[in-house]
């Protein structure tokens, strides 16, 4: 197998899927569980076997390498001894919390996110209806959600970084609404989610909404799943959208950053960006929706958020990546520039994806 970097540019943390069911057209029989890879110096290359369509059985094979300007990689895949998982090898994580109330929270080694469940809509104290993203920043690349939530101190930074980003009623960062008219619909709290793939490379999960009003006699129903990968700021998230009522097989969605007094925002045909100082702390935040290339999209500002407005057709996923920055960050963006920077390589990243060449080994 050869992995290649078209672009002049180097890429790292880059991550290679590949189904089960190509490798088994050159290698017959090929058994999920014994799968190794290795690379050009026959060394083994950590891997993750994932469900992505949860039946319990693995049909996806991801590895990470860092490629060079227009370097190509070799690699072999195998059958072996799979090595069994140490703590250190997970970079991702995520799971549905229960004892907040209903939130699910994931994280990489970069950023941490969270949503909420429908608990938070009937907490006495503090009830909140809100389909937007949270923004949790970190300046270290150990997993900290579950350490955040049981000393229940995450609003401030305690060496590791806190939970500064604001959501409330807004998309906070990434959240999506449907447009009728000039009016965004948006849906409630998450009233399902299951974890398709918990690392240690890659996290895949699936959040499901109740159907919401998005227009005159129209319901629309969201299923959303994100995909985060170890060593990258920037989540895939694909929204699947049920319309009934609607007479039309397409919607306009609304990819979504809240308003903020002190950001600065920045957009482009593909992709917007906020940079905001943090209250009460001396560094900045920033979030960014990039949407793929060839999407047709329009600005759109409302009260409480700033969208980009595209079509997509229903039963059909609509993609787009969300990711998010902070200025104490080790390695990572220290200004607004350095985040319109690492953006626009995500959305180039995106356009011109690594290609993989896979070829039976010779005999």
């Amino acid at each position: 197998m050869k992995v290649q970097n078209p672009l002049p540019t180097p890429r790292g943390a880059e991550t290679i899927a590949l189904t089960l069911a190509e490798l088994r057209k050159l290698s017959p029989g090929l058994d999920a569980p014994k799968i190794v890879v290795l690379d050009a110096k026959r060394q083994p290359v950590l891997s993750q076997l994932v469900d992505s369509d949860g039946d319990d059985v693995a049909d996806e094979l991801v590895f990470q390498t860092d490629l060079a300007a227009k370097e190509t990689r070799p690699f072999t895949v195998e059958s072996g001894t799979r090595p069994t998982y140490k703590p250190d090898d997970f970079k991702v994580y995520g799971r549905f919390v229960r004892e907040r109330h209903d939130d699910f929270a994931w994280e990489n080694d970069r950023v941490a996110h969270r949503m909420y469940g429908p608990d938070l809509e009937i907490w006495k104290k503090e009830p909140l209806t809100s389909s937007g993203i949270d923004v949790w920043v970190k300046r270290t690349k150990k997993l900290v959600v579950n350490d955040w939530y049981m000393t229940d101190d995450y609003h401030r930074d305690n060496g590791d970084g806190a939970d500064f980003y604001s959501v409330s009623k807004s998309r906070g960062c990434g959240g999506v609404a449907i447009f009728a008219g000039d009016k965004p619909a948006v849906s409630r709290n998450f009233v399902s989610s299951r974890v398709l793939a918990n690392g240690p490379l890659r996290l895949i999960f699936e959040l499901g909404y109740a159907p919401f009003d998005a227009g005159p006699n129209v319901k629309v129903t969201e299923t959303k799943r994100i995909t985060l990968d170890a060593g990258r700021n920037f989540n895939r998230v694909a929204s699947t959208f049920k319309v009934e009522g609607a007479g039309t097989a397409k919607v306009d969605v609304g990819v979504g950053i809240g308003k903020h007094a002190n950001a600065d925002l920045k957009t482009d045909k593909l992709w917007m960006r906020t940079w905001e100082k943090v209250k009460d702390d001396d560094s900045s935040l920033g979030c960014a929706v990039v949407l793929p290339a060839g999407t047709s999209a329009a600005l759109r500002p409302t009260d409480l958020d700033t969208f980009l407005v595209a079509k997509a057709s229903a039963g059909v996923p609509f993609i787009y990546y969300m990711g998010s920055e902070w200025s104490k960050r080790p390695g990572g963006a220290a200004d607004a520039g350095s985040w319109t920077k690492a953006l626009q390589e995500q959305a180039r990243d995106v356009a011109s994806p690594v290609k993989v060449t896979l070829a039976a080994a010779k005999k």
